[in-house]
């Protein structure tokens, strides 16, 4: 497995400047990749440094709160899409799901899956793990699986904590072969990479990817 292949080289930080952006363009394109994830207003630069290479543009939606409006959050991921973005990252209306209101919950999710997959998108779902019961873990994974979703993602890495092995594996459990994991917050080096993997990771989202990568050679 080449590990570089499935990580998001992340960088989400507000405080990320433009200097820091074309760094891990040129990271991203030296390692090839999956994807570089930035904020909404880094896309379009990102979709043109990045044109004629492997290296995919990831974006964040409703993030890192996940409680816009529904009407918001599409808005978000039809600029991101027209901006050049290939994968969307949208975080759940937390409140929502744990008010129960499973039917606007799947509806959001829906109408945002639709406008990534009309515009050739994916769309990944990040739950915030941290913030969930066992059984609200379970309850998004089977509402993002209906609703069309392509992954179910761990976290923001800006809540009080990130990916977790074991939700990991819950997650993998808990929705259809058709969707992926992708596991992000916390995930520093090659060791704890392999553990998430190991667990039914299909995606990393780290900032540590260059180090990841290169720890991951020299073993």
């Amino acid at each position: 497995m080449e590990i570089n292949r499935i990580i998001d080289h992340t960088l989400l930080k507000p405080e990320s400047t433009e200097e820091q952006i074309e760094k891990i363009l040129d990271e991203a394109k030296e390692y090839n990749f999956f994807s570089v994830c930035v904020n909404p207003v880094w896309v379009k630069k990102c979709a043109e440094s990045l044109k004629g290479t492997d290296v995919k543009v990831c974006t964040v939606i409703g993030f890192p709160l996940g409680a816009n409006t529904k009407e918001v959050k599409v808005f978000e991921t039809e600029n991101a899409i027209k901006n050049g973005a290939n994968e969307i990252d949208m975080v759940i209306n937390i409140g929502l799901l744990k008010s129960k209101e499973y039917d606007l919950v799947k509806e959001e999710i829906q109408e945002i899956a639709k406008v990534c997959h009309d515009n050739g998108a994916l769309l990944k779902v990040i739950l915030e793990n941290c913030l969930l019961t066992k059984e609200e873990i379970v309850k998004a994974c089977e509402l993002s699986d209906e609703a069309g979703a392509d992954f179910v993602k761990t976290s923001t890495g800006f809540s009080i904590s990130g990916a977790d092995a074991d939700d990991v594996a819950l997650m993998r459990k808990s929705v259809s072969d058709r969707v992926k994991v992708k596991a992000s917050g916390g995930i520093r080096d090659y060791k704890k990479s392999l553990e998430m993997i190991e667990k039914g990771a299909d995606r990393l989202g780290v900032s540590a990817g260059v180090n990841i990568y290169k720890e991951s050679k020299s073993l």
